[in-house]
């Protein structure tokens, strides 16, 4: 299993953000779960784009920055390091 990072607070997670996207499921509320890393960053991540999430929730996702955010601790899906 992975390590949650993400369980309260806000995590950056705008498809804009992020790079060589593979999506592995779908949780139970309809959130496609992709892993992922953050362009110019080798660490793997399992979670959601903001993008997507914004259409299911959107009072799950914010703005930071300039890029979409999600309060993953109001979805079903925990991100996770996972290589």
């Amino acid at each position: 299993t992975g390590l949650s990072i993400a369980s309260l607070f806000i995590t950056p997670s705008d498809v804009r953000l992020k790079e060589d996207i593979e999506q592995v499921g779908v949780s139970p509320d309809g959130h496609k779960i992709y892993e992922f890393n953050y362009i110019g960053n080798p660490t793997r991540y399992r979670g959601v784009m903001a993008n997507e999430v914004a259409k299911i929730d959107p009072m799950a996702v914010t703005i930071r920055d300039g890029y979409l955010a999600v309060y993953y601790d109001k979805i079903d899906v925990d991100m996770e390091v996972i290589s």
